[in-house]
């Protein structure tokens, strides 16, 4: 069973539909991007994954299991998830950032330093930046502290809610180098939301492009950008992708 199942998913807020009829599976060990224009229910269907977005109707299978809303916390834990400006702790250094969740677990201190030092190299912070806090830091490298952060108990299910969106080019176009790093080393299912046709052909093996809370296509960046099977996703593709064409760097 693929790792992310979506089964008749409906949800609602305030009698306002945000998703509608959601049949989707998510691949394994690959990465998903998940985009559309705002409002069209992107966040709330990553949200579903970790149990934070409740469906009105329909069930989510995470690991094969039906999530069970008692019991979150241990979901939780073996998912990784990042947002747009990382919510780093302010008061707390790199080092307590990345290594909190690993603490919390009782984890053996040696093993918590290896994993964060793995963890910085494969992102290029250098060690010297345990002891600085988020203020002293870029936003890239504050985006990699997140990173770290989301990945240091080694989920196998990565969620990123829009987490390269607030970076600058040159920046945003470095973590993309990062994050593709990261997933030929450890390899594990990622869905990223996403407003940017363009990071999603850059960093995805999946492409799910919604619309008003309704699946419009799921396909490979091929897919997406050559076989168009509605007359909104050929405009949104065309729209997204005007300016300039798009490189394949995977």
């Amino acid at each position: 069973m693929d790792p992310i199942v979506f089964e008749n998913i409906r949800k609602t807020y305030d009698g306002k539909v945000a998703l509608e009829q959601i049949n989707l599976s998510i691949l394994r060990d690959q990465t998903t991007a998940v985009i559309g224009p705002s409002g069209s229910g992107k966040s709330t269907l990553l949200q579903l994954i970790n149990g934070l977005v409740v469906p009105d109707r329909g069930k989510v299978y995470v690991y094969g299991d039906e999530i069970d809303y008692d019991n979150l916390a241990k979901l939780r834990r073996r998912i990784g998830y990042a947002v747009q400006g990382t919510g780093l702790f302010p008061h707390m250094t790199v080092k307590k950032n990345i290594t909190l969740l690993a603490s919390l677990e009782d984890w053996d201190k040696e093993a918590i330093n290896r994993r964060m030092r793995d963890l910085m190299d494969l992102v290029d912070l250098p060690s010297s930046y345990t002891d600085r806090y988020p203020h002293e830091l870029s936003g890239g490298e504050q985006q990699r502290v997140g990173l770290c952060r989301a990945m240091i108990l080694n989920p196998k299910i990565f969620l990123l809610d829009e987490a390269f969106g607030a970076l600058d080019a040159l920046t945003r176009s470095e973590i993309h180098q990062e994050f593709l790093k990261l997933q030929k080393m450890e390899a594990r299912t990622i869905v990223l939301v996403t407003h940017d046709l363009r990071e999603a052909i850059k960093l995805a093996d999946q492409i799910v492009i919604l619309n008003e809370g309704n699946i419009e296509q799921v396909g490979s960046r091929t897919d997406i950008m050559e076989n168009p099977e509605t007359e909104f996703v050929e405009r949104f593709v065309h729209m997204q992708l005007e300016e300039e064409p798009v490189e394949f760097q995977k």
